[in-house]
């Protein structure tokens, strides 16, 4: 089934995390993505360097099969004049170029947004970086993680007494990459009534700084500093992480009012049920510390299937804490197709994520795992109308 994308062209000139993942998002739903990638030279291995990272199989990263599938691999050295110019051909045609590299990389190769849409003035390019396009930090690198930082992430996360810490995971840079396709889309959106083009600029501080909720009008107005607790949440009673029986932890959020008196009923506390201070969440966030005793020693006294089962019972939200091992046999994960599979080319076969969000009629699809470094290399020169042999001698010159 063709996806809601499918008459885009776009073309990635990033790497690693930040660019290439909206490249997976807008190649997932269907639009024509080639990914440029630099070619093989003596000493170096050439293409994106995530194709190296973490678990490998057969010299290739797992992670790559997740981040480029569907999408077409053409390698070109940007550095190279000739290499400049198939880009600039290819943007003539394309909707949408990304790239995340350093504010000014593009221009010094002539291959900037005003460059290219002299010639494409409806193209769209989503420019991802780690402090924006302008202001004084504009040309210091930055990755997710000072991101995560700056945009005042890790301040909150981890326990009062001890350093700030990050998530196992490169979490900036997939929120910067989020806010990257839904700027490109709006952009669409405004390209269909104008017929001009734009630059989406994506700094990954300011992502992350826009999933900050209401630090910022709590510190100007009332002076105060959110700071780290734990498993808890600032405010919003109960909501936490609590110890079962067996030896496991179970995660509840009762926080809403009429949710928290179904807890109440669940767990036998007539007397908070009564108690009209714990009617709101005002007045439970006051003695946050006395509910969360009494319900860790609630959730202590049953299994965490016993717990959750009454939980589940009481309509209350619930749930174990997934490790990855739970998720790939979850009832729900496979009722709603979130583990795929693709094969390898030496016919492994493989388990990967399903597509989010899903979309009645015109569904997400993997069509298959990562390419190979400039898989797609030949058949997108000669379709530009290169010759074999144009196409054999740049590849000899490291061009391709």
């Amino acid at each position: 089934m063709a996806g809601p994308l499918q008459d885009l062209k776009v073309l990635e000139l990033g790497q690693l995390i930040a660019g290439p993942f909206a490249g997976k998002t807008f190649a997932e739903f269907g639009a024509d993505l080639i990914k440029i990638e630099p070619p093989s030279q003596p000493g170096r291995p050439g293409g994106d360097p995530l194709r190296y990272w973490r678990q490998l199989h057969e010299g290739t990263s797992l992670w790559w099969h997740v981040q480029s599938r569907n999408k077409k691999s053409v390698t070109v050295n940007l550095r190279e004049p000739e290499g400049q110019d198939i880009v600039r051909r290819l943007a003539l045609e394309a909707d949408i170029v990304i790239e995340n590299f350093r504010p000014g990389t593009l221009e010094k190769w002539g291959l900037g947004y005003e460059q290219l849409a002299r010639d494409n003035p409806g193209l769209i390019m989503v420019r991802i970086s780690g402090f924006g396009q302008t202001g004084p930090m504009r040309d210091q690198a930055g990755f997710g993680s000072i991101g995560e930082s700056m945009g005042g992430m890790r301040y909150v996360t981890g326990y009062p007494d001890r350093p700030p810490v990050r998530m196992n995971l490169s979490i900036g840079d997939a929120i910067a990459s989020l806010h990257a396709v839904i700027g490109a889309l709006m952009a669409l959106h405004h390209r269909q009534r104008s017929g001009r083009g734009q630059v989406v600029d994506v700094a990954l501080y300011e992502a992350v700084f826009n999933m900050m909720e209401s630090v910022l009008p709590e510190y100007d107005l009332a002076g105060l500093v959110r700071e780290r607790t734990g498993s808890n949440l600032t405010g919003i009673v109960p909501s936490n992480t609590y110890p079962s029986g067996d030896g496991t932890h179970i995660v509840i959020g009762a926080n809403g009012d009429s949710i928290f008196r179904r807890l109440c009923q669940a767990m036998g506390r007539d007397d908070w049920l009564e108690d009209r201070s714990l009617q709101t969440n005002d007045g439970r966030a006051t003695r946050a510390a006395e509910l969360d005793a009494g319900i860790a020693a609630w959730t202590s006294s049953l299994s965490a299937d016993e717990a959750l089962a009454r939980l589940g019972q009481a309509q209350v939200p619930s749930a174990r804490i997934y490790s990855i091992a739970d998720i790939v046999s979850d009832p729900q994960y496979l009722a709603r197709d979130m583990i795929r599979r693709v094969r390898l080319e030496d016919g492994t076969e493989l388990r990967v994520p399903g597509i989010v969000p899903k979309l009645s009629a015109t569904p997400g699809e993997v069509r298959g795992p990562g390419p190979r470094l400039g898989e797609h290399t030949g058949e997108t020169l000669a379709a530009m109308g290169f010759s074999a042999e144009e196409i054999a001698r740049m590849r000899a010159a490291g061009i391709v």
